[in-house]
């Protein structure tokens, strides 16, 4: 069986969900609560790799520390976005599955289904 991995926030309801769906396939995930454990940017640039995305098109441009860093004006320097993810890393998009190569952003939740 395919190994798989969520970066998880557990106060997030799309984030439940899609663990919940992994559940209900018989998947027990790693979990890993980005906000608790912040990813290195080494972690971030791989996953931007297997979603297919530049970092811009994971970043949450509506939470308070992307405003309150001005990170709108970084937005096409993907070195300094991924800096910021790493450095406030509730601006990461969420939740992300990666299983082997593949990698989706489980908004919505169903997303996940297309790893399984």
């Amino acid at each position: 069986m395919k190994e798989f991995i969520i970066y998880h926030n557990p106060r997030c309801s799309k984030s439940r969900q899609a663990l919940q769906l992994l559940r209900e396939a018989g998947i027990e995930p790693t979990i890993v609560e980005y906000l608790k454990t912040p990813l290195e940017k080494d972690v971030l640039k791989n996953i931007s790799q297997l979603l297919g995305l530049r970092p811009k098109d994971f970043v949450r441009k509506i939470e308070k520390d992307f405003k309150d860093n001005h990170l709108s004006e970084s937005l096409e320097d993907d070195d300094k976005i991924l800096d910021a993810m790493s450095l406030f890393p509730k601006i990461i998009e969420r939740p992300i599955v990666v299983s082997g190569q593949e990698a989706v952003i489980g908004r919505p939740p169903e997303n996940v289904q297309k790893l399984i």
